[in-house]
């Protein structure tokens, strides 16, 4: 598994600039003021650092982004970055500035003269999260691991905040790690195996294996696993950080670990991306091990349905009707649309056991979104408006794109079955609000929900500002800030 490279910390020492290896790091603001740190760094290079910043390049620079000279003068590191940010940064910049320096990292390392530059920690995070890597199937010698140093005033004043920054890079590279993986290695054993490596954190870990799911009358989970031969799983993982006697917040993903499409068969081309059609039991395991690894005082539990929908003798056809753990009955009109299937049996567990204050799922659920809001935005559907402003402040804070759609009585009516309670698909249009709607017949009227769509946004074919392309980890970073500002003590 891929970790973030280590960032340590260490006191402001003008001396020691000199003699540092790997890159250097100094931080300028538009206006090209220098702070003590880049003064020193300007006088050992005999200027070179006022000579770039009074260039047209560093003048066009975007804030966060920078100028790098190779093997400055009179240092013994190898490249001097100067990177363009305010000395009171907003989130955002000093995230894009760390990016920038994270997508930068060599082997050689790297140490930041942060000086008293405020949110340091929140540059740490942005390296963090743009260093990452993932080579665990690339054969020969693997680089050696980079070091980060921030080097800044008050090293005991950020030991808390870089706590908490790597806590969430922790989380956002399992969710990467999984989600790029391929099937063959990411089996549905597999994938609970490694959610119950988290109970070293203290997460409480429960696997239901198939005997049990069908006692509990999860027939529409179990149908879209059938054709397989890898066992259909729930795992349901507590995370109890709060008042004991506080319901939970509740997560759940859906994890489907390869999707054929089953006898609704996808076309060949781009198959091979079905691999991350588990994002969402992705992301909520991602957050999961964020709030421990933070210590969050928070009750959560999150719930991830695994399974395999493959084509198979033994494989649901169109037609069939399945019977859900809540009593609804379901006509099977294209096995393509699985997703929701699974999430349908695992929402109403859920609700059944924990009786949640609220509830998020999230499924790469359908191409349909990424017709709608392409590849920036995952769609937001929802029964409460609190809890949805709530999210889209968290996620508009975290610069993870989200879009509230709309929902409807109207859009019932095309789910409506000739031999069942209901189909699983509504036709063409609106795809992704019929798909919300199936999921809603599933929520207790009194259940605060959101179904979050993530198919445009979990795994992508060109870099974003914090991820090389593949997968993203979206969703981590705007969940356990929604628990941070909403749900904890």
């Amino acid at each position: 598994m891929t970790s973030p490279v280590p960032v340590s910390l260490i006191e402001t020492d003008l001396d020691a600039i000199a003699d540092l290896t790997g890159a250097v790091a100094v931080f300028v603001p538009e206006n090209g003021a220098l702070d003590a740190t880049a003064r020193r760094v300007n006088r050992l290079t005999r200027g070179a650092v006022k000579r770039a910043i009074a260039s047209e390049r560093f003048e066009k620079l975007e804030t966060g982004k920078a100028l790098s000279l190779a093997f400055p003068l009179n240092l013994s590191a190898d490249a001097l970055h100067i990177v363009k940010l305010p000395r009171r940064p907003q989130v955002s910049e000093a995230r894009k500035a760390g990016a920038t320096l994270g997508k930068a990292l060599t082997k050689t390392g790297l140490t930041a003269l942060c000086g008293n530059l405020r949110r340091a920690d929140e540059v740490a995070l942005g390296i963090m999260l743009r260093a990452y890597a993932f080579d665990d199937h690339k054969t020969g010698d693997k680089d050696d691991t980079p070091s980060v140093t921030l080097m800044v005033n008050d090293p005991k004043g950020l030991e808390g905040g870089l706590e908490v920054q790597t806590a969430v890079a922790e989380g956002v590279f399992f969710t990467r790690d999984l989600t790029n993986d391929p099937a063959n290695v990411l089996t549905t054993s597999e994938f609970a195996a490694r959610l119950e490596g988290l109970e070293a954190l203290g997460v409480e870990v429960e696997v239901l294996e198939e005997k049990e799911l069908e006692k509990l009358g999860m027939r529409t989970l179990l149908s879209v696993g059938q054709g397989s031969d890898s066992p259909s799983k729930v795992v349901v993982m507590q995370w109890k950080g709060g008042k004991k006697a506080d319901k939970p917040f509740a997560l759940v993903g859906k994890g489907v670990v390869f999707d054929t499409g089953g006898i609704s068969l996808k076309p060949a081309a781009g198959m091979e991306d079905m691999t991350m059609d588990m994002g969402g039991a992705g992301v909520v395991s991602g957050v999961m091990k964020t709030l421990a690894a933070r210590k969050a005082k928070a009750n959560v539990v999150g719930l991830v349905g695994l399974v395999e929908n493959m084509p198979s003798g033994n494989a649901t056809r169109p037609g069939d009707v399945v019977a859900s753990m809540k009593g609804d009955t379901v006509e099977i009109i294209n096995t393509d649309a699985e997703g929701r299937l699974v999430l349908a049996d695992v929402l109403w567990y859920a609700q059944e056991r924990f009786e949640p204050v609220g509830c998020i799922n999230l499924a790469t659920l359908t191409g349909a979104i990424i017709i709608g809001l392409g590849h920036e935005n995952a769609g937001v559907f929802s029964n409460n408006d609190a809890l949805a402003n709530a999210f889209l402040k968290a996620a508009g804070a975290e610069e993870e794109g989200a879009w509230r759609m709309p929902m409807g009585k109207a859009y019932d009516e095309m789910l409506k079955s000739r031999i069942a309670d209901m189909k699983n698909v509504g036709g063409r249009p609106a795809g992704s609000i019929t798909a919300a709607q199936f999921l809603q017949r599933f929520v207790k009227p009194e259940t605060p929900w959101i179904h979050l769509d993530i198919a445009g946004v979990a795994s992508v074919k060109s870099e974003t500002a914090f991820a090389p392309k593949g997968a993203t980890g979206w969703g981590v970073r705007a969940l356990n800030r929604l628990i941070a500002d909403n749900f904890e003590e």
